[in-house]
């Protein structure tokens, strides 16, 4: 027992080291896990056998994420992807597992063992692409999508292929394959072809028709109990039990946990089950990549290393190539396509199952198969490198290439009022003037924002207001007002600086993004500032105030005296901030600053405070009269 709690140690130690040192890299929590397991599996020898038979287990957060994925989905938008699912990702296994064949067969290999690493590569890591999209905000974009799309295909193909690889045996190989002895649990094992399609459509049906009529009626007798543990239980249970069903008949289980949450989707219990079992999937996925970097055996990879460097970056070559021209060919554009083909140019988790398969079913040699383990965990290894590659440089390039294809509008009319900026801020103060018959001049990189004030009749240029000739054009030397509602922080900082320099008579209003943006802009010699959250948060509080009976006078009242003890305390709490060090963020004498403003905001809020009518909070009801009215 005491051995379980050393492992389950050193496992969560070297997580809890690594992955926020790579999260503050910017190298994401994937490669933070990969490097933890290299560490204490290869390099330090802190765990060692156990990380296999711990892979199998962890390789069930991938059923979960599948399960949360589908809760993600309906049957409409599942219907509606049909031509990237079955087009794009029949596509790209067919083409995929046609170029591994045929350089497997090239470097070799018979064809049966060819064919079985052919589909071993045509699959990518579900497990990495969905967790590494969800972390950088990336699963909604169209590269992402169609990322999806062809992960989900690739899951269904897993069946077909699992059903073929028997098929592929070698007689020389009979005896020999890894077949540890311990046979999985089958309904269909010794059934004809019939039976098991019965089975089969039989399990899945059974799936659809209990998430969709079982289901809500357990969770309702679930809630009555009362008890949250409960509740998560039947969760973990409902997932559990989905997979061992597909398991013995089988079938994926990924595929079956997906259909079971498609099922679920539009359940008044979605967001409950995703709760639920988020931590749990989370806390596997980690645990499963920490093994596949624990697993790498540093012996075969010393001999080999030539052999699995070169098929390593093949795979990822070859993969890319085939996926580049798929994006082409589906009209997945610029920097879409590139994200599309990057963070799916890697083998997969599943080629670990399938790799086992083949050598129990002697279909590809044990010394081959260790090769080739080696080279999909390489090829997993460097996929947060790939994403990496797409943020730095990718990403930039054609976010140049959209600016750089449009060149500034040229600006044909001058006006008082300059914004920079016109987005859901900028907008909002540029309709205020318009609707005063104020003249402004409006400038933003946004072609699509530009567009949107053009048709309210808002004159609005293109081009980067950052620029001294822009701005030059636009009339800065005669404006009385430069408002600056830009979404980079460090450009409207400079901008400040440079009007305020050069052109000191022009009034500069800046939004900033909190406090600290705040102080930058009054120090770069902004007049007036405004935080864009401030107000719109104050009037919430003070619903909030209302909503737990506090009189609406009143709760007005309390938030102007926020306001007040704000601003009385604005320019101590600034010239303590001026003197805070680079690189520092708060100071003892900007922190006992911070402490005095808020004992100052609690005294205000106290004051003429009116008896409460309960012991809680203050309740507030309505006058008598209005009471008779609405009678």
């Amino acid at each position: 027992m005491t051995g379980y709690f050393i492992q389950a140690f050193i496992y969560l130690v070297a997580a809890v080291i690594a992955v926020p040192l790579a999260k503050r890299f910017g190298l994401g929590s994937v490669l933070g896990y990969l490097v933890a397991g290299v560490v204490i599996g290869p390099i330090l020898g802190l765990v060692g056998q156990e990380t296999t038979t711990i892979q199998h287990f962890a390789e069930f957060g991938v059923v979960m994420m599948l399960f949360l994925v589908g809760m993600e989905l309906d049957p409409k938008g599942l219907w509606a992807m049909r031509v990237r699912l079955i087009g794009l990702g029949g596509l790209q296994v067919l083409l995929t597992a046609a170029a591994g064949t045929a350089i497997a067969w090239w470097l070799g290999l018979v064809w049966q063992t060819a064919l079985a690493v052919g589909l071993i590569f045509a699959l990518s890591s579900t497990a990495i692409v969905l967790q590494t999209l969800n972390e950088k905000g990336l699963a909604k974009t169209e590269g992402g999508r169609s990322a999806f799309s062809v992960l989900l295909f690739q899951d269904i193909a897993v069946i077909p292929m699992l059903a073929l690889i028997p098929l592929l045996a070698l007689p020389e190989l009979m005896g020999a394959g890894g077949d540890d002895g311990h046979a999985s649990l089958s309904l269909v094992a010794h059934l004809p072809g019939w039976a098991h399609a019965l089975v089969v459509v039989g399990a899945i049906v059974s799936v659809i028709a209990g998430g969709y009529y079982l289901m809500p009626l357990l969770f309702r007798y679930v809630i009555g109990s009362g008890l949250r543990e409960v509740f998560t239980a039947t969760a973990l249970m409902l997932v559990i039990g989905i997979a061992a069903l597909m398991s013995v008949v089988n079938l994926s289980p990924a595929l079956g946990a997906f259909l079971a949450g498609v099922v679920l989707a539009n359940s008044e219990f979605k967001h409950e089950l995703e709760a639920n079992i988020e931590p749990f999937k989370g806390l596997l996925l980690g645990l499963f990549f920490i093994t596949v970097g624990a697993g790498i055996n540093f012996s075969v990879l010393a001999a080999e290393w030539g052999t699995v460097l070169s098929l390593g970056v093949a795979v990822i070559v070859v993969k890319g190539v085939i996926l580049l021209g798929l994006a082409l060919l589906f009209r997945v554009p610029g920097s879409n396509g590139w994200l599309f083909t990057l963070s799916l140019a890697q083998a997969g988790e599943f080629g670990f199952v399938l790799l086992t398969y083949s050598v129990q079913n002697s279909v590809i040699p044990t010394d081959i198969s260790q090769v080739l383990s080696l080279v999909v965990a390489l090829s997993m290894f460097l996929t947060p490198l790939l994403f990496i590659a797409y943020d730095r440089l990718v990403l930039p390039r054609y976010l140049i290439a959209k600016n750089d294809d449009r060149e500034a509008d040229a600006i044909e009319e001058q006006a008082p009022v300059i914004v920079a900026g016109v987005g859901r801020f900028g907008q909002i103060i540029c309709r205020l003037l318009r609707a005063n018959n104020i003249p402004i001049v409006a400038l933003d990189l946004e072609i699509e924002q530009i567009e949107n004030l053009r048709k309210i009749n808002i004159k609005s240029y293109f081009g980067d207001a950052s620029r001294s000739d822009l701005l030059e054009t636009a009339g800065i030397e005669h404006a009385r007002l430069l408002v600056i509602a830009l979404d980079d922080r460090e450009r409207a900082v400079q901008m400040v600086k440079h009007v305020k320099h050069a052109y000191p008579q022009v009034w500069v209003l800046a939004r900033a993004f909190d406090r600290g943006h705040g102080y930058q802009l009054r120090d770069a010699g902004a007049d007036d500032v405004i935080s864009e959250t401030y107000h719109s948060a104050l009037e919430l509080g003070g619903h909030a105030l209302t909503a737990m009976g506090v009189h609406p006078m009143r709760a007005k009242q309390m938030t102007w005296a926020f306001v007040q003890n704000e601003d009385a305390h604005e320019d101590e709490l600034f010239e303590a901030w001026k003197e805070i060090e680079e690189g520092i963020s708060f100071s003892p004498r900007y922190g006992e600053l911070f402490m005095k403003l808020e004992e100052s905001l609690n005294s205000a809020m106290k004051q003429d405070w009116p008896e409460p009518q309960r012991q809680d909070v203050p309740i507030w009801t309505p006058p008598e009269v209005d009471q008779e009215h609405n009678a």
